[in-house]
């Protein structure tokens, strides 16, 4: 596989091993999840035929708290996408320092085929098939790409009816109604944004927002909150794009081109491996903050670094998500709940703390900031092993 992404997240492990005390047995084991499960999920479509779904959970590492992740319904989903995933979970949910592990899972379709109910069915099946393995403190999912509010509904109704008591802590990106999270709609868009804010008080760029041009690539949930935060406090928003392609002032562009243009900031916001070795001289961004999951490689990590151009990494970046979930499931555990202002005020403590640790590591280190946020990361999760005698 062409940037195979669990190759990558691996080598991000190994490169961070130089700057951390970890020794050879240690570095083996959070190199590997604790657990990857399977499944073949069969499904009678509409038409009264039978199909079968692959489908994945990995578990990676439970040190810090119970595994924490999404579950993303896509065509590309693999085994080793879904490793990489939980890897990076791991160290995300560490970065910003809230009580997780890392997981991740998938099936692989393309959810825009299905009807309602082969959609319902589908994500039921995929419950019944790991409903051992999910629990409020063994691993808590949530939704991911294609995946929604509703379709963690019917993953909690199948969970709850298979173990016989209620447990809306088993899962977050609920609804409102069914105990979700004020906020969480926004939390991952508007965490970017506390990181664009944190950047803005040290970068050498525009001291001003209305003065700073921003090109996003992929604007779905998380693209699209971060312009609407960004375009509130002033900033412009010069280029977008989606899967069908993109707009620089007024031209259509393609999503290759935008990730070129000469802006101050550059956010990929769509899927993995969008800026490699092959693209990354051709970058004129000076900041990038990465809202994707692995959106830019190891090779063109550092390309960008002898460049000079700062990229924030994903770990720290789009990590309001997870922070608004772990809200969402403090929540459901005290069966109490914040309102929206509350939620905020909450999240960008937490994002401005981190932002604030990655960047001294990043400046005394003297290291990419991906690296600075995985010393912090990497460093905690070891920590945490030694003291369980791991």
């Amino acid at each position: 596989m062409l940037n195979d992404p669990f190759v990558n997240a691996r080598k991000q492990i190994d490169n961070v091993a130089k700057y951390l005390d970890i020794d050879k047995k240690t570095l083996a084991k959070i190199k590997t999840p604790d657990r990857v499960l399977k499944a073949d999920l069969k499904i009678k479509m509409d038409n009264g035929k039978t199909r079968i779904f692959k489908a994945f959970r990995s578990q990676f590492n439970n040190a810090k708290g119970p595994y924490k992740g999404g579950i993303r319904f896509h065509q590309n989903v693999s085994e080793s996408e879904v490793k990489a995933l939980s890897a990076w979970m791991t160290w995300k949910c560490s970065t910003v320092g809230i009580p997780y592990g890392g997981s991740k899972g998938g099936i692989v379709v393309d959810p825009k085929t299905l009807s309602t109910g082969e959609l319902e069915r589908l994500s039921r099946a995929y419950m019944r098939a790991f409903y051992q393995v999910f629990g409020a403190w063994i691993d808590v999912p949530a939704p991911d790409v294609n995946t929604t509010g509703q379709i963690m509904a019917w993953m909690l109704d199948e969970y709850q009816t298979l173990v016989g008591h209620q447990e809306p802590a088993m899962i977050t990106g609920k609804p409102l109604e069914l105990g979700g999270s004020q906020g969480r709609t926004e939390a991952t868009g508007l965490g970017g944004f506390y990181i664009l804010e944190s950047l803005r008080r040290k970068w050498k760029g525009p001291t001003l927002p209305k003065k700073t041009t921003i090109a996003v690539q992929g604007v779905g949930n998380v693209g699209y909150w971060f312009i609407e935060f960004a375009k509130k406090a002033g900033y412009q928003i010069v280029a977008w794009s989606n899967s069908k392609g993109g707009e620089y002032k007024g031209k259509k562009i393609t999503n290759d081109q935008l990730l070129e243009l000469p802006v101050d900031v550059l956010v990929p916001a769509a899927l993995e491996n969008m800026i490699t070795k092959e693209n990354a001289a051709k970058i004129k961004a000076k900041y990038i903050i990465e809202m994707a999951n692995g959106p830019v490689t190891p090779e063109a990590d550092e390309i960008l670094f002898k460049r000079g151009i700062v990229s924030l990494p994903d770990v720290l970046c789009n990590a309001g998500g997870v922070t608004v979930s772990y809200f969402e499931w403090v929540q459901n555990n005290m069966g109490y709940y914040w309102g929206k202002e509350e939620v905020w005020a909450k999240l960008k403590k937490i994002m401005d703390r981190s932002f604030a640790e990655v960047w001294a590591i990043y400046q005394e280190k003297k290291v990419t900031p991906r690296m600075a946020a995985y010393i912090l990361a990497v460093g905690r999760v070891v920590q945490a092993m030694k003291l369980l005698g791991r």
